[in-house]
């Protein structure tokens, strides 16, 4: 269904327990002509001091798709007090969850998810409204979003503790930018939820200016800076953090806790300076999207970035955190240098996680030890990497060598693994590499 040029802000039906005023009943897609800066579905009563009736803005299906639309002043009213701009309902003849795309949340007021609930969001901006959880989403999933200026304050929410989750409450993101929220309780930016390549700046709560997390909730390529609150600025408790850039620095793997650098943080640009220790620095197996906030490719120069945009032109393929560690350039030049000598290039030390500066550090066997038909080979390990150990007994053979075992954890000191099914006592070659 196409929509043309309009405020839409006259009539409602009751559905889901509140008065709204578009229901799309049916797992179709509604979408504007000209997008959300002149096409607006307008609820009623999302000023909190406004008196009932409550009507949320759009109430829609499993399965439905609403795209380039702005939806404003909704509220929700009823039971569930929930979704003041957008609420899915759920039923048993449709599946999929509704998504919103090209969509603009603004003003809208509700006990949980003052934005939205239950819904998935993709390229959609969440600003300025006002839940007492998740003020901007609840229980959503967002891709590719903006969050900002919404505020979570002290209403009741049922079972859920009030003024918590300024920006967003148990919500699943990806590529999100998460700024100038606030919570009356906790987590100004996110309260719990899963956080993959996000930039959360610039939010303010009582404990967990940044987001406020459990101690099984991933954040993973993350930017969680210049947040601010009485207990734990940037984050209150050490959740599951990898390849994340806060303050201080948490437990976990590729947590790095210098400055992000910022192209303007005053001017609210929270694109990576070309020095940014965030450039090449994530994990590139957390990757679920194509693309970053701009649009850009989410992974340039082989390794994702951290943060909600990714440098297209990043001048070297390591991270800029590991080379600015070690001292060295991150033009480029230092990459295939051998900077101690040891036989392997600043790039192979890079991914075994040595010291480039250290030619006793390096990735190579150590021992290997032969008792009846078992071979032990041992090496040096180093936390955080995953090795597989191979073998081969033919050079001229293809593939020459073939794994003997896989998904090894690293550890500092001697690793030590077997191969249970050597080919003892006949010759084998075998080799150890980074996985």
């Amino acid at each position: 269904i196409l929509v043309t040029n309009g405020l839409y802000q006259t009539d409602e039906i009751m559905s889901a327990g509140s008065l709204t005023r578009v229901e799309v009943g049916k797992p179709i897609t509604v979408q504007s002509v000209n997008g959300p800066a002149v096409t607006a579905i307008v609820g009623a009563g999302g000023d909190v001091s406004s008196s009932p009736p409550y009507v949320r803005c759009v109430t829609l299906a499993p399965g439905a798709v609403l795209s380039g639309f702005t939806l404003t002043n909704g509220a929700a009213g009823g039971d569930p007090l929930a979704g003041g701009g957008a609420y899915a309902v759920y039923g048993p003849i449709y599946s999929g969850t509704p998504v919103l795309t090209n969509c603009v949340l603004t003003g809208n007021f509700a006990d949980l998810g003052g934005g939205a609930t239950t819904v998935k969001l993709v390229n959609c901006t969440l600003a300025a409204n006002i839940a007492s959880c998740g003020a901007g989403a609840y229980n959503c999933a967002l891709t590719n979003c903006t969050i900002c200026g919404n505020t979570a304050l002290p209403y009741y929410a049922g079972t859920a503790p009030p003024g918590c989750g300024g920006g967003t409450y148990g919500c699943l993101m990806y590529n999100c930018l998460v700024v100038s929220n606030s919570a009356w309780r906790n987590g100004g930016g996110a309260y719990g939820g899963f956080l993959f390549n996000c930039t959360v700046v610039s939010n303010t709560a009582g404990t967990g200016g940044g987001v406020y997390t459990y101690s099984t909730t991933p954040l993973t390529n993350s930017i969680l800076f210049h947040n601010s609150a009485t207990n734990g600025p940037n984050y209150q408790a050490a959740a599951l953090f990898s390849h994340c850039c806060t303050a201080p620095l948490p437990p976990g793997t590729g947590n790095i806790t210098g400055d992000p650098a910022f192209l303007n943080l005053a001017a609210g640009n929270f694109h990576l300076q070309t020095n940014s220790p965030c450039i090449n620095a994530g994990l590139n197996s957390a990757v679920a999207t194509a693309t970053d906030l701009d649009g850009n490719p989410r992974i340039a120069g082989g390794t994702v970035d951290i943060g909600a945009y990714e440098d297209p032109n990043p001048a070297s393929i390591i991270s800029y955190a590991w080379l600015q560690y070690y001292g060295l350039s991150t033009d480029g030049s230092a990459d295939f240098l051998d900077s101690d000598g040891d036989g392997m290039n600043n790039w192979q030390e890079w991914r075994a996680g040595t010291d480039p500066t250290n030619p006793a550090s390096l990735l190579r066997l150590s021992s290997i030890s032969a008792t009846a038909a078992v071979v032990t080979v041992r090496w040096q390990g180093v936390t955080g990497i995953t090795y597989r150990l191979e073998r081969s007994t033919n050079l001229l053979a293809q593939p020459v060598f073939l794994p003997v075992q896989s998904n090894i954890p690293g550890a500092a000191g001697t690793i030590s693994c077997p191969d249970t099914n050597a080919p003892y006592p006949r010759p084998a070659f075998y080799r150890v590499t980074v996985q």
